[in-house]
């Protein structure tokens, strides 16, 4: 064979045979530059000296071993020495170090990828025994290590001898000047020092109690250990007891959000499978999201975050609160009890979301309600299997094979079991009931029926059947499941005894609830304090956590908020939020903190401006790409915003 049919045979040809012939195997513009780099003809005595995939290099043969044709002078210690190399024969180095008339051989020499390795009898020198050394050479010279039969280390450096200069005495590096302070989170608005409970008398505020007490008037509330202590009039403040006059003020329950996509890492859909009741966002929460502080800032101080509605049953939901400055497993609220997001409608069966996504089932509203059939049937199967499973090892006292574990089956069972709540967004009557009926079927309660702008035509059917719902205050007509949108929902859905929250779904919503609640008032005319319950109690009711959050009421959890005017106002601002008696959020303490970014901000760039101007600059820093975690929504498709980040098109 000749020598290029033989070259062919590893390249061109091969690349046609593994269908990659259009970019590789040839040096061609355009192909892909993976290369082998060899000294002499590689068919006769060619050796291969580097390897290049796709640009990256492998050295195999390292082409600075020029730096071994000089003479360094070592510093050993106290000890000078000069280190001289032979690279004569191309198999082995050779070498030995040398003082005065003294020499010292080398062995077990070795280098590579400019670092150089050997050992030496060094008794002549006045170190006992075999030494180890390891150095790495630079443009500037050469640094490393001695390690004596003790494995004491001693530094080395050195130059070579025709750079050698007198050693002088370094003079002290000047201390850094730090900018920053580190944080927790270690971002804007981060907080230096943990958050403590605080023993608080608060006086003479008008008090939404969002329970059967109602709105007080001039009144006053105690909170200790995390707790509402006490409310009542013109109460005397215990020893120890910080006092706040709230004369002309107002105090809520935190608000709560039962719909909300805030503080999650990584996507919102795993859009991959129409059932993905496996996959759970406790799992990704991220802490540091500063949408956290800005809930605080609007009095929100509990949320469940759901998975989006790209499945027509999507994966398990978190309830957190927002404990800005702990940790991710610090801001889950664990009484809460399991829930699951299940989704109907245009999303779920990919409406409008382009050619990409016309392949995975259901592409309808009748494959949306075959998928649900399909999905409890085989859940009610795996559960048999199990029951049976455990029978029969009771029966027969003997080790049986037990089912393979389904953890996407075993959350649809707690769903059929009543064990996991069901929030499944909505929009259209026919589904709404298709879904009511095929839940009564399989003897199971919706838990709450969320976005549901058409609950007013069946809210009958809804309060017969115990489900709740949370809404949109006013969105209507952004796509065309949502035309018959009305603001008056939420009047007629709690009219006919449906259960009715208010939800967020939106980063920005979130931080004004409160008037998003206020719009039924002009809507509908709901009563002020209607309207406030169903973005506190009635949320609680709706995630199973109303024994302790929700209203202001002796025992509870102290989540409260202090506001300057009434909450349902336009005007109104939020004063100070405490969870558990912390207070993680305060306008004063906001203030100082936005002046004191202002401030870093300014000082960074004036470190920057001089590092620039100085005599010895620093060399710039590589240009990363930084990965921003978008705002997730409902229907964001995590592969979608992969794609435009590459400059394709959604």
């Amino acid at each position: 064979m000749s020598e290029e049919a033989a070259l062919a045979a590893l390249t061109t040809d091969a690349a046609e045979i593994a269908g990659i012939g259009e970019i590789s195997g040839r040096l061609k513009a355009g192909f892909m530059a993976d290369l082998v780099i060899t000294k002499g003809n590689i068919f006769q005595e060619g050796e291969i000296h580097s390897v290049w995939l796709q640009g990256d290099e492998k050295q195999l043969i390292d082409r600075n071993t020029n730096l071994l044709d000089q003479i360094f002078q070592l510093q050993v210690g106290e000890l000078t020495l000069d280190l001289e190399l032979d690279k004569t024969d191309k198999d082995q180095l050779t070498g030995f170090l040398t003082s005065g008339e003294q020499q010292i051989s080398l062995f077990n020499i070795n280098y590579h990828g400019s670092r150089l390795t050997f050992n030496a009898e060094m008794s002549q020198a006045g170190f006992d025994g075999i030494n180890r050394f390891t150095l790495w050479f630079d443009e500037q010279g050469i640094h490393g290590r001695m390690l004596d039969k003790h494995n004491t280390v001693t530094t080395i450096a050195g130059l070579p001898t025709k750079q050698v200069i007198p050693i002088l005495i370094a003079e002290p590096k000047p201390a850094v000047e730090y900018v920053s302070t580190l944080t927790q989170p270690n971002v804007a608005y981060g907080r230096e020092a943990a958050f403590k409970s605080e023993k608080l008398h608060i006086s003479n505020a008008t008090i939404w109690t969002s329970d059967k007490q109602g709105i007080l008037e001039q009144s006053d509330l105690l909170i200790s250990h995390g707790e509402i202590e006490r409310i009542g009039q013109q109460l005397s403040t215990p020893s120890g007891y910080q006092f706040i006059d709230a004369t002309g003020k107002h105090i809520t329950a935190g608000i709560i959000d039962e719909h909300s996509h805030i503080a999650i890492n990584g996507g919102t859909n795993e859009g991959t499978d129409a059932i993905t009741s496996e996959v759970r966002i406790g799992d990704i929460i991220n802490p540091d999201d500063i949408a956290i502080y800005r809930a605080l800032a609007g009095g929100v101080t509990t949320a469940q975050l759901l998975h989006g509605s790209a499945n027509p049953i999507g994966g398990q939901a978190q309830v957190i609160q927002m404990k800005w400055g702990e940790n991710a497993t610090a801001l889950k609220y664990t009484p809460a009890p399991a829930s699951i997001k299940f989704a109907l409608g245009e999303n779920v069966k990919q409406s409008n979301w382009g050619d990409n996504f016309t392949r995975r089932f259901p592409q309808s509203r009748m494959g949306v309600k075959s998928l649900f059939t399909e999905a409890f049937n085989e859940a009610q199967a795996y559960q048999q299997a199990l029951d049976d499973y455990q029978k029969l090892r009771r029966s027969e006292k003997r080790r049986q094979v037990a089912p393979q574990p389904n953890y996407r089956l075993d959350a649809i069972v707690e769903v059929l079991e009543q064990k996991r709540e069901v929030h499944i967004h909505s929009y259209v009557q026919s589904e709404i009931l298709m879904f009511l009926r095929l839940a009564e079927a399989y003897k199971f309660k919706v838990g709450t029926f969320t976005h549901i702008l058409e609950g007013y035509k069946v809210a009958d059917e809804m309060a017969a059947h115990g489900a709740s719902a949370s809404t949109f205050s006013d969105w209507w007509a952004y796509k065309f499941e949502v035309y018959d949108a009305i603001p008056q929902n939420t009047c007629l859905m709690q009219d006919s005894g449906v259960l009715t929250s208010i939800n967020s779904d939106d980063y920005e919503m979130q931080r004004r609830l409160n008037q998003e609640a206020a719009k039924s008032i002009m809507y509908c005319d709901m009563s002020p304090e209607n309207a406030w319950n169903m973005i506190t109690i009635n949320p609680a009711i709706q995630l199973g956590i109303d024994e302790e959050l929700g209203s202001i009421t002796k025992g509870k959890q102290a989540d409260i908020v202090l506001w300057d005017h009434s909450p349902l106002s336009v005007y109104a601002k939020v004063e100070s939020t405490w969870i558990e008696g912390k207070r993680y959020f305060d306008r004063r303490v906001d203030k100082q903190m936005l002046q004191k970014v202002n401030e870093e901000r300014a000082a960074l760039i004036q470190k920057i401006l001089i590092s620039q101007n100085s005599d010895n600059p620093q060399p710039p820093g590589e240009v990363v790409d930084e990965i921003r975690e978008p705002e997730w929504h409902c229907d964001t498709q995590y592969d979608a915003w992969q794609h435009s980040r590459q400059g394709g098109e959604i």
